[in-house]
């Protein structure tokens, strides 16, 4: 593995897999002996933009950070190779940054926001001997309980009208009609994505939603946006027996109104020997953005207290 660094920050890393050698992106901010944190993002598919907001808050508090592309995300290498978008290998990619970043027990802490948390709960259950630390933001243990919580909860509350219009053009696998997009812009990303008008997204969370990969979101996460659906690789995942396995100091962060349960996210922060809940009150599926006090100061909290 090798790893070229430019004054920005940023080091290109280069990381093996079955297809061969590609390059991932990464970006340090700030610096710290014992506080260190890789940023997992969501998707899959997705760009780390929307984590740039982090600049802002961990390193004036003495928190280093790294941000990072996973292959097949801008800016990383994009390679036309299905077979690679697999969790395992997902897990091997980040220990390979793991390793070339010399992060280690002494300073590692591994942070995973949506999709960025079932990856951090896979990586944790395998190699957690390196760990510092744990954070699980806005992601459930168990795939098929999240879309129990999608259908149940979160389209079952929709104006019915439009509840059903949703359930015949999902039900048809007529997911790029434009209307089904309209439908989720003006029903559900506000409510439970980000509570904003979408007119006032910042321009890092739309350029997070316009770069998503659908080559890896769809055989992965599924078409839908309530649940993954169909032969989607994500569907049966359920990590929830495991928790107990996980011994390093772990935070999970719920949110009021995300696209995931906060009751559930609640209860996963009990299973976790050294588990810790942080809930915002007013905050969605990117509460970094619209409770972004009480988010950042959960983090912060937990970050400083396990670097003790």
């Amino acid at each position: 593995m090798a790893a070229n660094s430019d004054s920005n920050g940023v080091r290109r890393i280069s990381i093996q897999t079955p297809k061969g050698s590609f390059n991932v992106w990464t970006r340090q901010s700030g610096a710290s002996p014992t506080t260190k944190v890789l940023l997992l993002h969501g998707g899959p598919g997705g760009s780390p933009d929307y984590l740039e907001i982090c600049d802002a808050f961990l390193p004036r508090e003495g928190i280093e950070i790294y941000h990072y592309a996973q292959l097949g995300s801008v800016p990383s290498d994009q390679p036309d190779e299905p077979s690679l978008w697999n969790l395992e290998r997902f897990v091997d990619e980040v220990e390979q940054v793991r390793q070339t970043l010399g992060l280690d027990a002494s300073n590692f802490f591994l942070f995973g926001q949506s999709w960025g948390g079932l990856l951090a709960i896979e990586y944790a259950l395998k190699y957690q001997q390196h760990l510092k630390g744990l954070v699980i933001s806005n992601m459930m243990s168990s795939v098929p309980a999240y879309n129990a919580y999608a259908r149940g909860t979160l389209l079952a509350g929709m104006d019915p009208d439009v509840q059903q219009e949703v359930l015949a053009i999902e039900e048809a696998g007529d997911f790029e009609n434009p209307r089904y997009m309209e439908l989720l812009l003006a029903h559900h990303y506000p409510q439970h994505v980000l509570r904003r008008p979408i007119d006032q997204w910042p321009d890092a969370v739309n350029r997070t939603f316009s770069r998503v990969n659908p080559a890896i979101y769809v055989p992965m996460q599924g078409p839908s946006e309530f649940g993954a659906v169909g032969d989607c690789a994500l569907k049966n995942w359920d990590r929830s027996a495991d928790l107990p396995r996980i011994t390093v100091p772990t935070l999970v962060i719920g949110a009021r109104y995300d696209t995931m349960d906060p009751g559930h996210l609640r209860w996963m922060s009990t299973q976790f020997p050294s588990g810790r809940f942080h809930f915002c009150e007013h905050g969605s599926h990117l509460s970094i953005y619209d409770d972004q006090d009480s988010w950042f100061g959960g983090l912060i909290d937990f970050l400083k207290s396990a670097s003790l």
